[in-house]
Parts: structure tokens; C-alpha cells; sequence
């Protein structure tokens, strides 16, 4: 097996790096100068599995680009979420890195050998899925991200 984890699970370039923030207009107001302007969007009372419990949260989220990679940035409002557990533990700034799949539940299982494991996840609809990954001791969460739609 290849010590490269992105040749061995086969993944592309980074498509996003997601950041937690504790104040999001705060956080806009430190980052725009960097990326230009962000589109900002609620996310309210959505159900994720989170460790394998149905749970409902929401967050306010906002997304600009730099380049090809997508910034995006990520209020907790309520709920639990990967996103209140960094909070709770004093962390705020870079939380996750996304790519691109083709299909995410089978993208976490291969994840397995490496030591990942799912710890939330969402089935939009056809084609449109979402979970993040973590593994022991990597503070760093992985997201796969499906989307057949564009």
C-alpha cells in the first residue's frame, strides 16, 4: 500500500477548505479582504446522522473561492455537529478539508483501511451526499463530497 493517503484512496486536489468560526459576520469581516466576497446561507434545521444518532442542527455557513479551492466558512447555531465538538474543545479556524467523489458511501469505506471512520453524514437526494471523516489522533476531518448535478 502507498504512504501517500490521497494515491491510496484515490482522491483528486482539495476542492474546499472548510473553517469554523465562532462569530461568522466577524469572520467575514477578517476574510473578505483575503478571498473577495463570500455568499452566506442558512442552514437550518437539517437532519445529519452524527455518530450513527439522527440528529438535527443548524449553521450558518458562507462560501467564497480562491482559485479553484472553495473557503467556506461555518457558524454553529445549535445542535450537535463535528462543528460544536471543535468549539467545545477552544479550536476556531481550518476544520476540514473536502473532495470530490463519486460515491461517498463507498469512498468511506475504503477510508476504513486508513483509519478513518464516518462521523456525520447526509443523503441529500440521487447523486448528492456528504460526510466527514475522522481518524485517531488527526485533528483534521476529511469530507466527501458527491455531486452528480454540477
Amino acid at each position: 500500500m502507498s504512504t501517500d493517503l490521497r494515491d491510496t484512496l484515490e482522491l483528486p486536489e482539495v476542492d474546499q477548505i472548510g473553517f469554523v468560526v465562532q462569530d461568522l459576520e466577524k469572520a467575514l469581516a477578517h476574510y473578505e479582504p483575503l478571498f473577495g466576497p463570500f455568499t452566506v446561507m442558512d442552514a437550518l434545521d437539517m437532519e445529519w446522522d452524527y455518530r450513527g444518532v439522527q440528529e438535527t442542527s443548524s449553521l450558518k455557513i458562507a462560501f467564497a473561492k480562491s482559485g479553484e479551492i472553495e473557503i467556506e466558512l461555518i457558524q454553529w447555531i445549535s445542535g450537535k455537529t463535528p462543528h460544536k465538538e471543535f468549539l467545545d474543545a477552544g479550536r476556531e479556524g481550518m476544520h476540514h478539508l473536502r473532495f470530490i467523489v463519486d460515491n461517498v458511501e463507498g469512498k468511506v469505506e475504503e477510508a476504513k483501511a486508513c483509519g478513518y471512520h464516518q462521523i456525520w453524514y447526509k443523503r441529500f437526494g440521487e447523486g448528492l451526499a456528504a460526510a466527514y471523516l475522522e481518524r485517531e489522533g488527526d485533528p483534521l476531518i476529511l469530507e466527501f463530497f458527491e455531486n452528480k448535478h454540477g
